[in-house]
């Protein structure tokens, strides 16, 4: 692995998440294992002293400030307080807080630790239209409680616009760097990107459509166990359009035939709780294809992580296809392709 998580820079961070075992009343003689790297790097610590496992995610560098991070952890403990969701709760740390932090290589470092919370990843080979249904009534609870809640003072989340997103001010950088984009690719993202500009500003953000939600719902953030679908990291929450979050849902698998199977249960599920306007429905299929352009600019600036490894080129050119289809139907579904999650 190159680039930001190389091999040295992983092996750093888990020495210092051992260095703060003790903070969260961790035995020092606790393994710790990488889990995964994404944005951040996740490491798994099981407790030989009560054989418990706990999960610490070290922050990617430059990515969230403390107060985003703080903010994110509030929200959690609201939805389970309230249960919304369920979802890990965040550790304490002896002596209070939550935010441990650690030196390396002369910056500072932050991690948080969570519960550990059994279950599978959902299998995009698996019928998902279920379990989708769900899902629709959990995002559904969340952005409902979203709109009610009192948030705290000093409340920070990044926010995702067109303009954060695919426009101007790209939080994961832009999507003209996408990895193995040639000239004709370029023109046609360019064409879909200008039409999405003008969808989304007359669809516009008013509080009805815009307001706080996960921004992560893919089903790599999900676990079943049972009858139980699980919800865990909320680490891009933040404020965007409300229906983005069946968009986030479908991420690395949007050229599936059954994607259209899975809008309808979700859908479904999502007006088992409450109001979903017609004008909202049917706004997703941009929102799709804002998401999917969105993460080909993600896996350009963050090519050292196993999903670009494994996706690489291959994804630009199925989100072309998406594209061309998005500008010839108004929607991207139905293509058929070779990304999977």
């Amino acid at each position: 692995m190159s680039g930001l998580y190389g091999a040295d820079f992983v092996a750093r961070l888990g020495r210092g998440v051992e260095g703060l075992l003790g903070r969260w009343g961790l035995s020092s003689e606790s393994a710790v294992s990488l889990l995964t790297v994404s944005e951040n790097a996740t490491f798994r610590v099981v407790d030989p002293a009560t054989g418990g496992i706990r999960v610490v995610r070290v922050h990617r560098p430059g990515y969230h400030t403390v107060e985003e991070i703080e903010s994110e952890l509030a929200w959690i403990e609201a939805l389970r307080a309230d249960a919304v969701v369920t979802t890990p709760a965040p550790l304490a740390l002896e002596g209070g807080g939550h935010i441990a932090s650690f030196e390396d290589a002369g910056e500072i470092r932050h991690a948080v630790a969570f519960e550990f919370m059994t279950g599978e990843e959902p299998s995009a080979d698996a019928n998902l239209a279920e379990g989708f249904r769900e899902l629709g009534a959990i995002s559904a609870r969340l952005h409902a409680h979203a709109r009610g809640w009192e948030r705290p003072e000093g409340f920070r989340r990044k926010t995702w616009d067109f303009g954060t997103t695919i426009g101007d001010t790209p939080h994961w950088g832009p999507w003209s760097e996408a990895l193995g984009l040639e000239a004709d690719g370029r023109a046609v993202l360019e064409r879909a990107v200008a039409e999405l500009r003008r969808r989304t500003e007359e669809y516009g953000r008013g509080v009805a459509r815009f307001g706080l939600v996960h921004a992560d719902l893919r089903l790599a953030n999900l676990l079943e166990d049972g009858h139980r679908l699980g919800v865990i990291d909320f680490d891009d929450c933040g404020f965007s359009w409300f229906c983005y979050d069946f968009a986030a849902a479908v991420s690395f698998i949007e050229e599936e035939p059954f994607v259209p199977e899975l809008l309808t249960a979700w859908c479904a599920g999502y007006r088992s709780v409450t109001e979903l306007a017609p004008a909202d429905e049917a706004m997703i299929p941009a929102l799709v294809m804002v998401r999917r352009i969105q993460l080909t600019a993600w896996l350009a600036s963050h090519s050292e992580t196993p999903t670009a490894q494994e996706l690489g080129a291959g994804f630009t050119d199925g989100t072309v296809r998406l594209a061309r289809a998005f500008l010839e139907s108004g929607s991207p579904f139905g293509v058929r392709g070779t990304s999977r999650a």
